[in-house]
């Protein structure tokens, strides 16, 4: 979902949690705690530079969705080398970069997963009505279930921020999804995966009722607090993520934590982006 391209040089994450590359450092050391993280921020500077420039269809920069997959794929605990790929999945797809760049700087193992991620369709693991998937640990991937992690993830956050689509597309989305996404997710192991993709689709497939009404004002008042480039995003996310509660109770509890976290949420996003080297 990018507005144009560069040409030249457990639990899940919720929607509606800040992404931070402190936040993705912190995941991948909590999982694997002797692994090397630098790679990761090496890759976190290699995805901005390459997307320097390009813009989602909610105006974010880019990377942040590379960032938002990386996350989702550090929670499920697959190991460093495969969040490197995560931040990295669209580079040579979707920006000049040259793979054998990625390959000197991360590897060939990281290289090849870019390239396995940016051929595979998850379709190819669903045939004949029931999921075809590699025996694996997630721990522990093997290179089919590495790509597939990410793909999945990937879907993940799309689906997150599918309002930014127009009607019809989000509607074929959804329903590929429902499909296809959520019974590979769950054949995976990913069930949380699987879960929070069945409730995002079926919000969409089935919009909710005017019940909701009351809270998703709050949520839109709440985005009057944050820079104005980011209260689109926030406030689609936050709509997605209050999607996938049923209940007047859980609705009304995640309402008032994104009221209580939005002044530091605010600060956090006014407060100047490191520059990463080149």
């Amino acid at each position: 979902m990018k507005a144009r391209r560069r040409s030249g040089a457990r639990r899940v994450v919720r929607a509606g949690k800040a992404q931070s590359l402190d936040g993705l450092l912190a995941a991948v050391r909590a999982h694997h705690p002797e692994s090397d993280t630098a790679p990761v921020e090496r890759a976190y500077a290699e995805a901005a530079f390459w997307h320097e420039g390009q813009r989602r269809r909610s105006g974010d920069a880019y990377v942040t969705h590379c960032l938002a997959v990386a996350a989702i794929v550090a929670d499920l605990r697959l190991p460093p080398h495969v969040v490197c790929a995560a931040l990295l999945h669209d580079v040579l797809d979707d920006t000049a970069c040259p793979p054998q760049r990625i390959a000197d700087r991360f590897g060939p193992e990281v290289a090849d997963l870019i390239a396995a991620i940016g051929a595979a369709e998850v379709s190819w693991y669903w045939q004949d009505g029931r999921a075809m998937m590699p025996a694996s640990d997630v721990a522990d991937p093997s290179p089919e279930m590495a790509v597939l992690a990410v793909r999945l993830a990937d879907r993940l956050h799309n689906m997150r921020t599918i309002t930014f689509l127009a009607r019809a597309r989000q509607l074929l989305k959804a329903r590929e999804t429902l499909e296809v996404f959520v019974p590979v997710a769950s054949a995976a192991g990913l069930d949380t995966v699987g879960r929070e993709l069945r409730d995002l689709a079926s919000a969409v497939l089935q919009p909710a009722p005017s019940s909701y009404a009351v809270t998703g004002r709050l949520l839109t008042a709440c985005t009057l607090l944050l820079p104005a480039g980011q209260r689109a995003r926030w406030q689609e996310e936050w709509g997605a993520d209050l999607a996938t509660h049923t209940t007047r109770r859980a609705r009304t509890r995640f309402t008032l934590g994104v009221l209580l976290g939005t002044p530091r949420l605010s600060m956090t996003l006014r407060r100047p982006l490191r520059q990463e080297p080149r």
